[in-house]
């Protein structure tokens, strides 16, 4: 089998498994969702990035010397319904990359990054990709059981907060916009300032 270095080798009607997944050279970013190839969106903009940092810092400073870690992208998520134990590669079709995810379970991380459902996922939305994020990620991290889930809203400075409810079910927990403070529901002691989060160094 030739290597794989170039998407124009791949017929993108096709369904593929994680197992083909790891085999794939080419520089562009992908996903791979119910086994069909995502193209992901270029290069994040430097406000995507500042909030990732800024995000990244408070999560990982209040984790210290805690069981939970922080991730943030590139770092490869599968993902499959919450019902079916830990899968081979050959029988994953979804594999993300969220721009951060809290993993409280040491078990799912190995080698390759996370084989299951992060504890929390924040997606900070773009242009190119807020369609993708507000619909078919959501209901893959709800089927999955991602248990926590922030959609962060640059242009309007705002988070959505979804967590799961006794039924598997996303709901919205809470709207944080300027002057908030955002909780996780999964760690109550943290406390992320929504103005300094979208506030440039130079303001």
């Amino acid at each position: 089998m030739p290597n794989i270095t170039h998407l124009d080798q791949l017929d993108l009607t096709k369904n593929y498994s994680y197992a083909d997944y790891i085999t794939w050279q080419f520089t562009d970013a992908v996903e791979l969702i119910k086994g069909k190839i995502m193209l992901m969106s270029p290069a994040p903009s430097v406000e995507h990035q500042r909030i990732e940092r800024k995000l990244l810092l408070a999560i990982g400073g209040y984790l210290q010397h805690k069981s939970c870690e922080v991730f943030p992208a590139p770092f490869d998520v599968r993902l499959y319904d919450r019902k079916k134990s830990l899968l081979a590669s050959q029988d994953i079709h979804t594999v993300v990359q969220p721009d951060l995810c809290v993993i409280c379970r040491p078990e799912l991380l190995d080698a390759q990054g996370c084989n299951g459902a992060p504890d929390w996922i924040v997606e900070i939305l773009s242009k190119g990709n807020s369609k993708r994020e507000l619909k078919t990620k959501y209901a893959l991290y709800e089927e999955s059981g991602v248990t926590e889930y922030w959609l962060v809203y640059p242009e309007q400075r705002a988070i959505h907060q979804f967590v799961l409810n006794a039924q598997g079910v996303y709901e919205l927990k809470a709207m944080y916009t300027d002057d908030d403070h955002a909780i996780p529901f999964l760690f109550p002691e943290l406390a992320i300032d929504v103005t300094g989060l979208f506030t440039p160094v130079r303001e």
